[in-house]
């Protein structure tokens, strides 16, 4: 399955794009990871082209080491500028792949410099285990004989 391919289904979770401008405060994204329940947020500047990616895990780690100066800080004080992107032709299997070597868990898709959207590795292990629907079996059923 192609990355293209999550964005066309129907009621798809991933047609939602959501994003923060690089001059915005640390709280306006706290706010939208909140709102949205996301883990990171694509940063775009005012031509909508992906210049970063800030996650919880970003704005935790800095809070912590600049507390005092916390609140007046931008989301280009903290975000991650060297990111990782993924493109719609890719496949499921590719951008696991990439997510695991980078240990990132969310990859922007990105085509012509715009973020098509944001998929986490939560999100694609969900499509991998629709297509494998596997037994689950537990503890119990396996002591009391119930091998399955």
């Amino acid at each position: 399955m192609k990355l293209s391919d999550l964005f066309n289904m129907k009621d798809s979770k991933y047609r939602t794009i959501v994003t923060v401008g690089p001059n915005e405060t640390i709280s306006v994204a706290i706010q939208k990871l909140v709102e949205h329940d996301r883990g990171s947020l694509p940063v775009c500047n005012d031509k909508g082209e992906l210049v970063g990616v800030v996650s919880e895990r970003d704005i935790v780690r800095k809070y912590f080491a600049r507390s005092d100066a916390f609140a007046k800080m931008k989301i280009q004080d903290i975000m991650s500028k060297q990111v990782v992107i993924g493109n719609p032709e890719d496949d499921v299997g590719y951008a696991i792949s990439v997510m695991k070597q980078k240990r990132i868990r969310h990859l922007p898709i990105v085509e012509n410099r715009k973020v098509m959207g944001m998929i986490s590795m939560r999100d694609l292990l969900g499509e991998q285990l629709e297509e494998y629907k596997v037994q689950v079996r537990f503890l119990g059923d396996y002591i009391s004989g119930g091998h399955g």
